[in-house]
């Protein structure tokens, strides 16, 4: 659907869940905004062009908003269909969205070693199957601008969600394109349920991108898996994401009361009931933004890191 002049959002399926792709129109040719899974594009994204009288050709740059597989997995089905396309990431996730066994080792499989969780191994083959990605993508730093013609919009470094994320300001329309660098409480389902928790990882990168893009007080704040937000509801999103680290961060404070060493998984399983209404299995991806919340609170002197057969274990300092 087109949500302004030049301004299109595309939501292609992803399970039950969705990802929304974005088209930025000008004379001086088309930016496209994430590429999804492969099917994103061969399924949805080709189809709408068609549909719309949208020339692939006038397609001249592709953006990857940062390197996880529902945003890079269309790559290689873009570059098959339009070979012309250049194609970007930021420069920290670059190597990770051009290399799906390391994006599934570094990324998902962070927590292998350090706290004894991993994807399913149906996940796992999910992504194999759907993710095709290809090696020239070139970086972003953020404060590149790209000009349409009609327009000049400009990439924003906001990381948190991944070290290399990157949001888009297209200050003509107030529209601020976001993707995941905030997540708010849940991520939900196509129906808007609740499907698993917001998966940031750097707490303290996170919060000061929340703070870089309510700076800007766009009108339009556009997602990759929730609804379009206008007006005072951008604010409240905004607001429902940084409240929702405060709430991890009280009910760790709570769950390390007792004074004992806890596992990640340990404290993700005492707090889960009380921070979200996902099930066991979703709940435990917390690891990600219990993670980010527990390496702050250990910089600030508040957590002693330990060890207990190989996994990372949490004890309050004042123990």
């Amino acid at each position: 659907m087109q949500l302004r002049p030049g301004l299109h959002r595309i939501p292609a399926p992803l399970g039950d869940r969705f990802v929304a792709l974005y088209l930025l129109e000008g004379p001086d040719g088309i930016l496209l905004w994430d590429t999804g899974i492969a099917s994103s594009i061969t399924e949805t994204l080709l189809p709408y062009l068609r549909a719309n009288g949208i020339d692939l050709e006038r397609l001249r740059w592709a953006i990857d908003s940062h390197c996880d597989f529902d945003h890079t997995g269309g790559n290689a089905a873009l570059k098959a269909a339009a070979p012309h396309v250049e194609l970007f990431a930021g420069a920290a996730d670059v190597p990770m969205a051009t290399d799906l066994q390391r994006l599934i080792d570094q990324r998902y499989g962070e927590f292998r070693s350090l706290d004894g969780f991993d994807d399913p191994p149906e996940t796992t083959a999910y992504i194999r199957q759907v993710a095709q990605l290809v090696d020239a993508v070139r970086p972003l730093q953020g404060g590149e601008t790209f000009d349409l013609g009609d327009r000049i919009v400009e990439v924003l470094h906001t990381p948190g969600h991944s070290d290399g994320h990157l949001s888009l300001w297209d200050a003509q329309r107030s529209a601020l394109l976001i993707a995941d660098a905030t997540l708010g409480d849940t991520v939900p389902t196509a129906e808007g349920m609740p499907a698993f928790p917001p998966t940031y990882r750097d707490t303290d990168p996170y919060l000061a991108s929340i703070r870089t893009l309510r700076r800007l007080d766009p009108h339009l704040l556009l997602t990759a898996h929730y609804p379009v937000y206008e007006g005072a509801a951008v604010a409240e999103f905004l607001d429902l994401s940084e409240r929702y680290v405060r709430v991890l961060d009280e009910a760790l404070a709570n769950a390390l009361g007792d004074g004992a060493d806890h596992t990640t998984l340990e404290l993700i399983h005492r707090i889960a009931p009380d921070v979200g209404p996902w099930s066991p299995a979703a709940a435990e991806y917390l690891i990600f933004p219990v993670s980010g919340n527990l390496e702050r609170m250990q910089r600030g002197g508040q957590v002693t890191l330990g060890d207990r057969d190989g996994l990372r274990t949490w004890r309050r300092s004042d123990s």
